[in-house]
């Protein structure tokens, strides 16, 4: 009988209520799971709490996961957040510490690598864009060939190569800026012999337990975990869609902009007098300037007051005007 991919598993689960379904689930993304948790928290009871949390939060979104949707990576990814939620300040700090005592030695083999690159792996994964990171998921924690995994990226072999090689190179890029520089053969190596440790037995049945209860059965602390991770996550897709908005009214906004300005400009016919067109009144005659310099043909021009003063010293100036005084009150009514 042939295996069921995940898609099929979880649409048992999501139409059928399938219990077995889901625990099939639960078994083969298990280990992937626990594995991100316990490189988080470095404590295997945290990392158990982490696990039942991500499988609580699987099957609380179970019916809004699409048909495009890589399970595997969507897994990983919720697990990173999941663990950040849970231990933020304690892998800060953890970080910080192991990021002081890093160390490198140019003939070093994944083994010995691991150690340094295993608290900042998650952290490094986290900040891959989604694509990248499936695809290395894909690749070193499930094992695929480069064939598998371009087509589940729905891309051919060589540009999954292509993406996966490019995945690396950031990874690289990423310890290299933390004091490690590792070549890429060793990177890949210590990634695939080490990122993916076996869970608990009995982790399996517990999660799965916990997870069609719909965290019913669960702690206080495993619940409250579950209900923050889904708070953050509603808020970022929230957050995508604003962002989008927004980004939307600014390319109306350019593309309004731009019309304006290619458009036309306003054509504004001159005036017929003013351009000295045949309508333009005549010179001469009756329009002609007037014989004190004002006219439509001439500028306009005025006598100088002090013309009758030139030569004249300022008291004969002062003598002059007073004969053009009035003497009395009674002058004025002349």
């Amino acid at each position: 009988m042939q295996e069921l991919d995940d898609h099929s598993l979880l649409r048992e689960y999501v139409e059928r209520e399938s219990g077995d379904a889901f625990a099939a689930l639960v078994a083969r993304h298990l280990n992937k799971v626990y594995s991100i948790a316990l490189r988080r928290t470095r404590n295997p009871h945290q990392a158990e709490e982490i696990t039942q949390a991500v499988f609580v939060i699987l099957a609380r979104k179970a019916r809004w996961l699409g048909s495009q949707v890589i399970l595997s990576g969507w897994l990983c990814r919720t697990a990173q957040l999941t663990a950040v939620t849970f231990l933020r300040s304690e892998v800060r700090r953890a970080r910080r510490e192991q990021e002081a005592h890093m160390q490198n030695s140019p003939d070093e083999t994944g083994s010995e690598v691991w150690p340094q690159i295993e608290p900042l792996l998650d952290a490094a994964m986290a900040g891959l864009s989604e694509t990248d990171h499936h695809a290395l998921v894909l690749r070193f924690f499930d094992g695929k060939s480069m064939k598998e995994v371009g087509t589940a990226l729905g891309a051919s072999e060589d540009a999954a190569k292509m993406r996966v090689n490019r995945a690396v190179e950031k990874l690289r890029r990423f310890f290299s800026r933390r004091g490690l520089v590792v070549p890429a053969a060793i990177l890949t190596t210590a990634i695939s012999a080490n990122s993916v440790q076996a869970a608990p037995a009995t982790l399996a049945k517990m999660a799965v337990a916990v997870a069609l209860a719909q965290g019913a059965s669960a702690s206080t602390s495993t619940l409250t975990l579950s209900q923050g991770v889904l708070k953050i996550m509603a808020w970022t897709k929230t957050k995508m869609a604003v962002v989008a908005g927004i980004a939307a009214l600014l390319m109306v906004g350019t593309a309004t902009v731009a019309v304006k300005k290619t458009s036309p400009p306003i054509r504004i016919t001159p005036d017929p007098v003013a351009a000295g067109s045949p309508l333009s009144p005549p010179s001469g005659g009756l329009y002609g300037p007037r014989p004190d310099g004002v006219g439509p043909g001439g500028s306009i021009s005025s006598p100088d007051p002090n013309a009758r003063f030139a030569g004249s010293t300022p008291q004969q100036r002062v003598q002059q005007a007073r004969r053009h005084l009035p003497e009395s009150p009674d002058d004025l009514r002349k």
